[in-house]
């Protein structure tokens, strides 16, 4: 199983970016997606996550700005990023809760390579 994220870069405070990140492997199901973020010197922490049958959660900080979405045919995760702020730099990573064969019941964690947002003031 391979997550595969894109989109970040540089952007003026104010901005926005649009974040990708496609799952690709053996997959059975894909009960979670998010994206977390970790600034430079801190923890790596939760954006935003969305289920399968499209219920959302956001952190605080981004609520109003932020919009998490999938494509479960596309196995693609979105997070489109509006009114950024400087305090938004950091490196995104994306997440998935996977069950990756039918006979497997449980379900494991797999994260992306992660992808740089800078938001400039």
């Amino acid at each position: 199983v391979q997550l595969q994220a894109s989109g970040g870069g540089l952007v003026q405070a104010g901005g926005s970016l649009r974040l990708s990140c496609t799952v690709s492997g053996s997959i059975f199901s894909i009960r979670v997606m998010g994206w977390y973020g970790q600034a430079p010197g801190k923890q790596r922490e939760l954006v935003a996550t969305i289920t399968s049958d499209g219920s959302t959660n956001y952190a605080d900080s981004v609520k109003g700005r932020f919009t998490i979405s999938r494509d479960n045919a596309k196995n693609t995760v979105y997070l489109q990023m509006n009114s950024l702020k400087p305090e938004d730099t950091a490196v995104y990573y994306c997440h998935a809760k996977i069950r990756p064969f039918t006979w497997v019941r449980n379900e494991y964690d797999y994260w992306g390579q992660g992808t740089q947002v800078t938001v400039s003031s």
